[in-house]
């Protein structure tokens, strides 16, 4: 039997609920709930696309020219979107993960990033997946095994699903006062504004129709728990409710319009990110990591049936 693209499967499962978690790139390939998917899925048979589910370490979105400074030294990446000429989501997308630990209901993916041309740091990145009474829950955990401090940014890139057809239909609320304005050239940062009374304000659940989407999100509302919500609605009622916690101040809504013409608008990226993008060169919610310093972000994703 071939090898698939992704890689190994790793499938949890509880109750009604499955999921599958794949070797390259660490991330979701599928969530389903019966026969009802919660995350758009990508085939088995086929490379993952547009980052489906995969964890966007060391930082999430977009970092201009592939360049920054940290601590007095410059530093360039590879470009992985010369049409824009910038680095995108990390290292991780195209590596080899391994399951340190895989149970009924829970898998622990791991990797470690090795000192590389731009990015002279060494970072054990842990991602847990656990299915439970609350859905799919996932921490990710990453320590500087260096000896001197570094740069870091998290993000992931699940998909809400529909259930059937496009998001089009479906109503999407989410609770953020503020949108981080990018330019359309390169979708870098260029400012900020708030949504009230524009097209971008989904305070109120609002239909998405045509709506093409690839913004940050921020100033987001929360429950008493830290938690802050994105919720899309489908036809039928059933809503994906995706929820970040506390070290996420930013979620992107992106309606997949990049995407091969086939795999357009299936299901809304709804990505947490601990960061804006362009981080690296900006600072903005940058997080430095000491010497054996670990950080743990945390987000999770369920079906409310209605």
């Amino acid at each position: 039997m071939p090898i698939a693209p992704s890689g190994e499967q790793f499938e949890i499962r509880s109750g009604p609920q499955r999921a599958t978690i794949v070797e390259v790139g660490g991330g979701v390939r599928e969530y389903v709930v019966g026969q009802r998917r919660v995350l758009d899925p990508y085939p088995l048979e086929a490379i993952c696309d547009g980052a489906h589910g995969a964890p966007l370490i060391p930082w999430p979105n977009r970092l201009a020219d592939g360049t920054y400074r940290f601590d007095g030294s410059d530093h360039t990446v590879a470009l992985t979107e010369p049409d824009k000429h910038n680095a995108i989501h990390g290292f991780l997308l195209w590596r080899s993960w391994q399951a340190v630990e895989h149970e009924t209901s829970r898998v622990v993916m791991r990797t470690r990033l090795h000192p590389l041309m731009g990015y002279p740091f060494t970072l054990d990145v842990q991602v847990a997946y656990e299915l439970g009474d609350d859905g799919l829950v996932v921490s990710t955990t990453a320590t500087n095994l260096g000896d001197r401090a570094c740069p870091y940014g998290a993000g992931q890139h699940p998909y809400l699903s529909p259930g059937h057809g496009s998001v089009d239909d479906c109503t999407l609320q989410l609770d953020a006062a503020t949108r981080i304005l990018t330019d359309n050239d390169r979708q870098l940062p260029t400012g900020t504004a708030p949504v009230q009374g524009t097209r971008f304000d989904f305070r109120t659940a609002r239909r998405l129709g045509d709506q093409q989407l690839d913004c940050p999100f921020t100033d987001l509302a929360r429950d008493a728990d830290g938690r802050a919500w994105a919720r899309l609605t489908a036809p039928d009622g059933s809503r994906v409710e995706l929820w970040v916690d506390e070290h996420h101040p930013i979620i992107e809504i992106y309606t997949g319009d990049t995407l091969s013409r086939s795999r357009r608008r299936l299901g809304l990226g709804t990505e947490p990110m601990t960061c804006p993008p362009n981080a690296f060169q900006s600072g903005r919610g940058l997080i430095r990591l000491a010497p054996g310093g670990s950080q743990v972000t945390v987000w999770g994703v369920r079906l409310n049936s209605g």
